[in-house]
């Protein structure tokens, strides 16, 4: 991955705010306020949509981040951006917005009902480890 490129979306981002990259499989996770807002792969920026902004992306001509996995086409919640966004921040700005507001309402909502679930399945478990370590360091009564 070309740090090149990422200085491009970073300089890209003047007019909408400071991005953060990490390193994540084979690419790169681009995060502003804590947020993921889009994925770098094969030197093309994704960013985040959801069921609200993704008929904006689609209207653009932008196209899912599609990967394989076990020879089936897996797509993700991160679209491309219009080749004029990648000219100027002024272009940029409204698709990195619209990213942010999608990662900001997937971190407020409610979490699955499944992943709550398994969240009391988790905490249950680690009080039961409490309630045997705390079992185990007693000492043995003494026999009369």
């Amino acid at each position: 991955m070309s740090e090149a490129f990422i200085a491009h979306l970073r300089d890209l981002a003047s007019g909408f705010g400071a991005l953060s990259a990490r390193s994540m499989f084979g690419g790169h996770g681009i995060y502003h306020d804590g947020l993921m807002i889009a994925l770098i792969a094969d030197e093309a920026v994704y960013l985040k949509v959801d069921a609200q902004t993704a008929p904006r992306f689609r209207a653009a001509g932008c196209e899912p981040f599609v990967y394989t996995r076990q020879r089936k086409p897996i797509e993700l919640s991160f679209w491309s951006v219009p080749e004029s966004a990648m000219d100027s921040p002024q272009d940029m700005k409204p698709w990195l917005t619209l990213a942010y507001q999608a990662a900001l309402r997937k971190a407020n909502a409610a979490p699955p009902k499944k992943a709550k679930a398994k969240r009391v399945v988790a905490k249950r478990a680690a009080a039961k480890k409490i309630t045997v370590k705390k079992a185990s360091r007693r000492k043995p009564a003494a026999h009369d």
